[in-house]
């Protein structure tokens, strides 16, 4: 569909709607190896946000620099040695500080959460994770495939007009 001044106007299905809003949350990270980000959505509505980070109130490692750096620690491991939370325990913490039931909803997360997250995720009631980027835990995957809880890998690589909806 035209827009009154001629351009085309691209709407996104929903799945890559909120997976914009996770990219965007994502940009608030200060994480020193990756920028992700989470949202929680439940019939369509935005229940919470969560980006990785240093627990409140507490220097982040843009400050302190990367713990897991200075200790040669590989990504997908030893998830304990680490400031930060992570973007889905975040989005999950927020849901809790707030009295918001998170039962049933759906999680888009800029990357497949880790194990620890996954856990989190099972035990928070979510039914659906999408997520676009990848992270290096096999054991997350069993998790998800014993709880049965829908995982979506949403391919980064569709233009948005090729998962737009009609107006």
């Amino acid at each position: 569909m035209k827009t009154s001044g001629g351009k085309e106007h691209i709407r996104p299905d929903w799945d890559h709607y909120f997976m914009q809003i996770a990219e965007v949350v994502a940009k608030r990270s200060t994480c020193m190896r990756r920028h992700i980000g989470a949202v929680i959505v439940k019939d369509r509505r935005i229940l919470t946000t969560g980006y990785n980070g240093a627990p409140s109130g507490l220097a982040h490692c843009l400050e302190t620099g990367c713990l897991r750096d200075k200790q040669g620690i590989p990504s997908g491991t030893r998830h304990e040695l680490c400031r930060a939370l992570h973007s889905e325990m975040n989005a999950i913490i927020q849901a809790a500080q707030y009295g918001v039931s998170t039962r049933d909803s759906t999680l888009y997360c800029t990357h497949q959460p880790c194990s620890v997250c996954t856990r989190m995720i099972i035990n928070a009631g979510i039914t659906r994770v999408v997520y676009t980027g990848d992270y290096p835990d096999p054991f997350a995957m069993e998790l998800f495939r014993e709880s049965q809880i829908e995982l979506i890998r949403l391919d980064a690589k569709i233009k948005p007009e090729e998962a737009s909806v009609p107006l």
